[in-house]
C-alpha cells in the first residue's frame, strides 16, 4: 500500500460559496470582459458587471417562481453563455443545479428529474421542451419550464422585476460552504445514472487549490474557449475556475465551427478530452498526406517527440534544436495557428492520453497537462503542473488531496473534494465511500516515489483470460485509437483463451484513405471490413499496441465493425466513454465468432 498527500494551499471558511466571486469580480473590475458569445458579427463581450446583473435578474425570476433554498432546478442545454448564467443564478438564490446532457433521451430526462425531485427546468430549445413534455406526466414535482431559445430567460427576468434585489443578497450571503451546490448524474457506462451530491465546499476546494499551481493557465491575460458539454463535471470545474480567476472565456457548442471559433477567439489555453487531440493530430497527418507532404510530417512528428522527451533529460542538443526550428517553420506553426495561434497549453481529462501524443504536442509548443478525476471527486484529483510534469502519468495529487493505492491496486482518494454520496442511494454510497472518508474510485493505478500517479485500468474492466492472465484493456485501446483510420476500439477476451478487439473506422478519415487506395467513393466501413488493404492498416495499429504488452496480453484477432460507436446509437456516454456492456450485447455474435 502506497500513499501520497499534498497539503492544502487554501483555507475554506464555512461561509464560502461559489457564487461570491461573481459579486467580488464586478466590484473589482466592472468593465472588464468576463465572457464572450458568438453573434452574427463576431464575438460580443460580457463584462463582469453585466454578468452579475444578468445573474441577479434570472435569480429574481426564480425566486418569483417560488424556488426555495435547497430546491433542485434542472438545466438542459448545450455549452453557451446562458448555461453559465443559469447555473450561477440558481446558486445565487440558494438552489441546486441538476445538469442534464442536451443529448439525453426523454427516458433519461424523466429519470434524472424524477430522482432529483426537480421543481423547475431550464431547457435550451423547443426540441428539449418537447422531450420534457413527453414525460411531464411522470414528474409531479416539476412546476415550471423555461426555454432559452424561446425567450424564457427574459420572461424570468421580467417576472422577477417585483422581487426585492436584497432578497438575492440575503440568500447568497446566507449560503454555507456545506450547502448542496449540484447533483451531477454520472453518464453511466452501465445501469441508471447515479446522482453525485457535491457541495460548494467540494467544488471550491478543488478549483481554489488548483489555480495557484497553474499560473501559466489562469493568468491575467488568459483566455479560453469552452466547447465541452458543461453538464460534464470536467468542463463545469473549468467554468468555475474562469470565474474565480477572471479569465476571458468564450463558448461554442458547434463542432463544425470549432476551428473557425478557435482561430477568431485565439484562446491561450483549452480543455478537451484525448479524442479531440487525436483528431487534431490525425487530421493534420491526413492533410499532409493528401498534399504529398507525408514524409515531412512524419519527420516533424519524430522531431517534436524527440524534442519533448529531451526536455526531461537535460534538454535537446544542438542538432535536435536545429531540426526542431526547421520543422517549426514548416509544420508546427500551422498546427498552432489552427487553434488560434496563442494557445500554449491544454488540459486533458476524461480518458487516458497516450504519451507519444503528449510528447508530440509539447514538442509543437502546446503542452497538454493531463489530469485525473471523477465526478465524485468534483472532479480533479491529480494533474500535471507547469513545474511538476511527468508525461505518461496524470500528475501529482492537487493540494488538499491524499491518494492511496490499496492492496489490490485500486486508487483511493481523500480530501474536501470528495462528494458526500449518491442522491437517494445509500447502498451505492456505502459501496464506494468508507467510514474514514476514503472514496474507492474503481480505477487501478500506481504512485511513484515522487507522488506521480499512473492509471493502469478500471477494476471492473480488467479482463481475466482463460489462462488466468489479467489484461488492462486501456493500454491496448489507447494505442490502437492513435491510428488515423481508427475511431474506437474495445478489447474483449474475459474467460476466453486469448485477447481480441472490436475496431471501428473513423468516417471522417475514410474518404482520403479510399481515394489513396482506389476504393469506391461510396464504400462505407461495413463494405470494407474484410478488405485486405483496410485490414492491413488496422493490423499495423494492433501490432503497435501489442508492443506495449506481453505476448499473453496481446491482441490475436480483431474484427472491424460496420458502424462506429456513438452517443446516438447508445454505445458511447456523453463524455465519450465506451458503454462496454451495450457494445458486448450488440455485437455478441461477432465476439462469439472470434472464439468459435
Amino acid at each position: 500500500m502506497r500513499e501520497f498527500t499534498v497539503p492544502p494551499a487554501v483555507t475554506i471558511s464555512d461561509t464560502t460559496t461559489l457564487v461570491q466571486a461573481v459579486w467580488s469580480n464586478a466590484e473589482a473590475t466592472p468593465a472588464a470582459a468576463q465572457f464572450a458569445r458568438r453573434t452574427d458579427t463576431g464575438w460580443e463581450d460580457i463584462s463582469f458587471a453585466r454578468f452579475r446583473d444578468d445573474v441577479i435578474g434570472v435569480a429574481r425570476g426564480l425566486v418569483a417562481a417560488g424556488v426555495q433554498r435547497g430546491d433542485r432546478v434542472a438545466l438542459i442545454s448545450r455549452t453557451r453563455y446562458e448555461w453559465t448564467l443559469v447555473d450561477y443564478a440558481i446558486w445565487a438564490c440558494g438552489a441546486v443545479t441538476v445538469p442534464v446532457y442536451e443529448t439525453s433521451s426523454p427516458d433519461q430526462i424523466r429519470w434524472i428529474l424524477s430522482d432529483s425531485g426537480a421543481v423547475a427546468c431550464v431547457v435550451e430549445t423547443a426540441g428539449h421542451a418537447a422531450s420534457l413534455a413527453a414525460v411531464r406526466g411522470d414528474l409531479p414535482d416539476l412546476r415550471h419550464i423555461w426555454e432559452i431559445d424561446g425567450g424564457g430567460l427574459a420572461d424570468l427576468a421580467a417576472a422577477g422585476a417585483d422581487v426585492d434585489p436584497t432578497e438575492i443578497d440575503r440568500r447568497r450571503l446566507g449560503g454555507r460552504a456545506d450547502d448542496l451546490a449540484t447533483i451531477i448524474y454520472t453518464s453511466g457506462t452501465t445501469g441508471r445514472p447515479k446522482g453525485c451530491v457535491l457541495t460548494h465546499r467540494n467544488i471550491y476546494a478543488d478549483i481554489a487549490n488548483a489555480i495557484p499551481h497553474m499560473p501559466n493557465l489562469f493568468k491575467p491575460d488568459a483566455a479560453t474557449l469552452l466547447f465541452l458539454p458543461l453538464a460534464h463535471s470536467f468542463a463545469r470545474l473549468i467554468q468555475v475556475g474562469v470565474v474565480q480567476a477572471r479569465v476571458h472565456t468564450a463558448f461554442t457548442a458547434d463542432a463544425r465551427n470549432l476551428a473557425a471559433d478557435l482561430a477568431s477567439f485565439k484562446p491561450t489555453f483549452v480543455l478537451a478530452v484525448p479524442r479531440v487531440f487525436e483528431k487534431i493530430f490525425n487530421g493534420a497527418r491526413q492533410k499532409a498526406a493528401t498534399e504529398g507532404h507525408e514524409s515531412i510530417f512524419e519527420r516533424a512528428t519524430q522531431a517534436a517527440v524527440a524534442y519533448s522527451e529531451a526536455l526531461d533529460k537535460g534538454g535537446p542538443g544542438l542538432i535536435l534544436r536545429l531540426r526542431h526550428a526547421v520543422f517549426d517553420r514548416l509544420v508546427y506553426r500551422k498546427l498552432r495557428a489552427a487553434i488560434g495561434g496563442r494557445c500554449q497549453a491544454a488540459i486533458s481529462g476524461g480518458a487516458p492520453l497516450g504519451p507519444r501524443l503528449a510528447h508530440f504536442f509539447r514538442g509543437v509548443g502546446v503542452t497538454i497537462y493531463e489530469g485525473y478525476g471523477l465526478t465524485e471527486t468534483s472532479p480533479a484529483v491529480a494533474v500535471n503542473l507547469k513545474d511538476h510534469i511527468r508525461i505518461g502519468t496524470v500528475g501529482r495529487p492537487l493540494p488538499g488531496v491524499t491518494v492511496r493505492i490499496d492492496e489490490d491496486g485500486e486508487i483511493l482518494v481523500k480530501g474536501d473534494l470528495v462528494f458526500g454520496g449518491y442522491w437517494n442511494a445509500p447502498q451505492a454510497t456505502a459501496e464506494v465511500l468508507d467510514a474514514d472518508g476514503w472514496f474507492h474510485t474503481g480505477d487501478l493505478g500506481a504512485l511513484d516515489d515522487d507522488g506521480y500517479l499512473s492509471i493502469t485500468g478500471r477494476k471492473k474492466e480488467i479482463i481475466v483470460t482463460a489462462g488466468g492472465k489479467n489484461v488492462a484493456p486501456a493500454v491496448l485501446e489507447d494505442r490502437i485509437r492513435a491510428h488515423p483510420l481508427v475511431s474506437q476500439c474495445m478489447v474483449v477476451g474475459d474467460r476466453q483463451p486469448f485477447v481480441a478487439a472490436l475496431v471501428t473506422i473513423d468516417e471522417e478519415a475514410l474518404p482520403a484513405w479510399r481515394s489513396a487506395n482506389s476504393k469506391p467513393d461510396d464504400a462505407r466501413p461495413g463494405d470494407l471490413r474484410d478488405d485486405e488493404d483496410l485490414r492491413r492498416e488496422v493490423q499495423s495499429a494492433v501490432d503497435e499496441a501489442n508492443r506495449a504488452v506481453s505476448k499473453a496480453e496481446s491482441i490475436r484477432v480483431f474484427r472491424i465493425l460496420p458502424e462506429d460507436f456513438t452517443e446516438a446509437n447508445g454505445m458511447l456516454t456523453p463524455s465519450l466513454k465506451v458503454k462496454r456492456t451495450i457494445v458486448a450485447k450488440e455485437y455478441a455474435d461477432e465476439i462469439a465468432a472470434i472464439y468459435r
